[in-house]
């Protein structure tokens, strides 16, 4: 059976660092139900003596969760250590953290310690702590620029102070894969009592190596690994959760260790973090990028509908995302644009369809992200011969500074002329509310745009529209050297295509 790795999370305490991702008690509540949802082994909550919020923050969650530990951070200082035990003494798996620097750069500059002073604090504070709580971790800042002897020496006596977890951070990112790796070897090698304790890492990714470093930790004997959702954290950010359990999870069959972490919650944990934080999620960032399950090449596209081994190494399903998202755009191919008619509902004859592809080719060459409903017009206005029930056959429009905006549009309406009158908040306001008199619609607009197609105060305006009604979504296009008129064109076009979608929900 694979050996189990624990998962400690600290997305609320090193995630929070990052710049302008501070949250509240009741975000930082709400983000805790979601991890251990997840599953984590360890929350670490926060740092309880920086700030009276912070406190509140981690003796809620302390509180509130039942089935992951929680952990609270302390420095080497007795007021940390027993603030830190009194927000998190209501937890049911309460932890505390403790941290040191044993870098002599760190020590120097930042401390102004002596090596010896160091030994004697770390020592002191994991026995303090440890007569508070019986499960304490130790970590030793900026572990990897630190003399070895001396590192293997503080790991030894804080474990004989009663420390049940060594942490072994490479602070500031500084290690590569291979050097990490002996570190780890290194010290459970020199450190007997280790074999009593677990051994822990947390890695930083200003090389952007974090993930490749804990892997390579866990490896080397590491069976507690510290990360974040989404990689958030202080400069470039901490190892990415998402990306260490599904790495181990792709290739157990190479690595041999599990997670408890239940994968199927990662994509809405990813994007709750996302939402909270307001940090947005790179698309090319792994696992829960928008691109991370998506296709666009036509050679890639054309493989993943055949087969989706060809392209994808674990399914989106597996993450909490629904399924792979075939981007259709200039590159893609044939398959990928009749199996995307298909789900559109549409099965065209076969010189349809090449009539169809071509000209989705040329506006591919135009648009750079390609719509359903862009492709949907192309069939139902020119392979189709979509039937207009209503047309437009006049239109004047008052409005400026000191006067209601006023609209009046005559309609063709199924063969009968219709005319009305409306006010709104600007002309295009009315005029939209005018014809939507005319034809009884309940669609609503979700977006509406405007395009200059040529240069200069008499240039032709391009107006897109986006139309929604009982799910159904649809873009309308309409031009002229008047706005307002190209405006009634493109919402007259939606409602029509609207109306076609009523009568023929799956097309030929």
């Amino acid at each position: 059976m694979s050996e189990q790795i624990k998962i400690f999370d600290t997305t609320l305490r090193d995630g929070e660092q990052s710049p302008g991702a501070t949250m509240n008690v009741a975000e930082k509540l709400r983000i805790a139900e979601q991890l251990e949802q997840l599953n984590v082994d360890i929350i670490e909550a926060g740092f309880p003596i920086s700030s009276e919020g912070d406190f509140e923050a981690v003796k809620a969650i302390a509180k509130k969760i039942k089935r992951s530990q929680v952990a609270a951070l302390a420095r080497t200082d007795r007021k940390d250590i027993k603030r830190a035990w009194e927000a998190v003494k209501y937890a049911k798996l309460p932890r505390i953290h403790i941290f040191i620097a044993t870098s002599d750069i760190h020590l120097a500059y930042k401390l102004r310690m002596t090596r010896e002073q160091v030994l004697k604090d770390a020592v002191r504070a994991v026995r303090y702590a440890r007569s508070l709580c019986k499960n304490v971790e130790f970590s030793a800042e900026d572990a990897t620029r630190s003399d070895i002897n001396f590192l293997c020496r503080v790991f030894s006596e804080v474990i004989l102070a009663g420390a049940t977890t060594i942490n072994i951070p490479d602070t500031v990112g500084y290690a590569v894969p291979s050097e990490f790796g002996d570190l780890i070897r290194t010290v459970r090698q020199r450190v007997k009592e280790s074999e009593k304790v677990t051994l822990s890492v947390h890695c930083h990714n200003d090389l952007g190596l974090g993930v490749a470093n804990s892997i390579v930790a866990i490896q080397n004997g590491a069976r507690q690994v510290e990360c974040t959702i989404n990689g958030i954290g202080e400069r470039a950010g901490n190892a990415s959760l998402e990306e260490i359990v599904m790495a181990l999870r792709t290739r157990k069959d190479l690595l041999g260790f599990q997670t408890r972490i239940l994968p199927r919650h990662i994509f809405a944990t990813s994007r709750l973090i996302s939402k909270i934080t307001g940090m947005v999620i790179q698309p090319n960032k792994a696992i829960v990028g928008a691109n991370a399950f998506a296709h666009q090449s036509g050679i890639h596209q054309d493989g993943v509908l055949k087969e989706k081994l060809t392209y994808e190494i674990m399914t989106p399903e597996s993450v909490g995302i629904p399924k792979s998202s075939i981007v259709l755009g200039k590159l893609s191919g044939r398959h990928a644009f009749r199996e995307r008619l298909k789900d559109l509902g549409y099965r065209l004859p076969e010189a349809d369809l090449q009539r169809a592809f071509s000209q989705f080719k040329q506006l591919a060459d135009k648009k750079r992200e390609i719509f359903d409903e862009d492709i949907e017009s192309i069939v139902v206005e020119e392979i189709l011969r979509m039937p207009h029930r209503f047309k437009l056959i006049y239109i004047n429009v008052v409005a400026g500074n000191i006067t209601v905006p006023t609209a009046t549009v005559q309609m063709d309406v199924d063969g009968k002329l219709i005319q009305e009158a409306g006010f709104g908040d600007g002309p295009v306001d009315a005029t939209f509310k005018t014809i939507k008199k005319i034809t009884r619609t309940k669609s609503k607009l979700l977006q509406f745009a405007i395009n200059a197609i040529t240069s200069g105060t008499e240039a032709q305006g391009e107006v897109t529209v986006r139309l929604e009604e009982k799910g159904q979504t649809v873009i309308g296009q309409g031009a002229d050297t008047d706005v307002i008129v190209a405006s009634a064109k493109a919402y007259i076009n939606a409602l029509n295509k609207i109306e076609f979608k009523k009568q023929k929900l799956v097309g030929m």
